[in-house]
């Protein structure tokens, strides 16, 4: 008999599945009483500096001013010819709009590719965006196998 179950991913694993970028979801605390704020998004990502990157967009009636401050998580998903593959990894974004160019925030955007995705009512020239980087506190990853028994 087969059946599915899960290994945990080794860091050269998790670094070759988000590649250099894709997408996700990111979910933002809220209070204790209300479900996350969970939303699709595209990432860039740096094993060099093992950092994400996010261009976030602020139309005018976000709340995401007030949710980049709270912790997240994170999630890239995908199935692969190898079965199911999953990332997960938690922290607080970082607005690299004034980081110096010699950080390592800065210096790792140069080795990704953050996917353009555009799905917004108006054009994105009239939309607001910012970039940050998460630098993750966990980071695990785990990816499905197919067993005998």
């Amino acid at each position: 008999m087969q059946g599915l179950r899960w290994v945990q991913m080794t860091e050269e694993e998790v670094d070759e599945f988000l590649g250099r970028g894709g997408t996700g979801v990111v979910s933002f605390s809220t209070d204790p009483d209300e479900p996350p704020v969970s939303i699709p998004i595209s990432y860039g990502y740096s094993a060099d500096v093992n950092r994400f990157y996010y261009r976030l967009s602020f139309p005018r009636d976000s709340r995401k001013d007030e949710l980049v401050e709270k912790p997240i998580a994170f999630v890239a998903h995908e199935k692969t010819d190898d079965g199911w593959q999953s990332v997960v990894a938690t922290g607080r974004l970082s607005d690299i709009a004034d980081a110096p160019y010699d950080s390592a925030e800065i210096q790792g955007m140069w080795s990704i590719q953050i996917p353009l995705v555009d799905i917004f009512e108006r054009p994105p020239k009239e939309t607001t965006f910012r970039y940050f980087s998460l630098e993750p506190d966990t980071m695990t990853g785990r990816k499905e196998v197919i067993s005998d028994t």
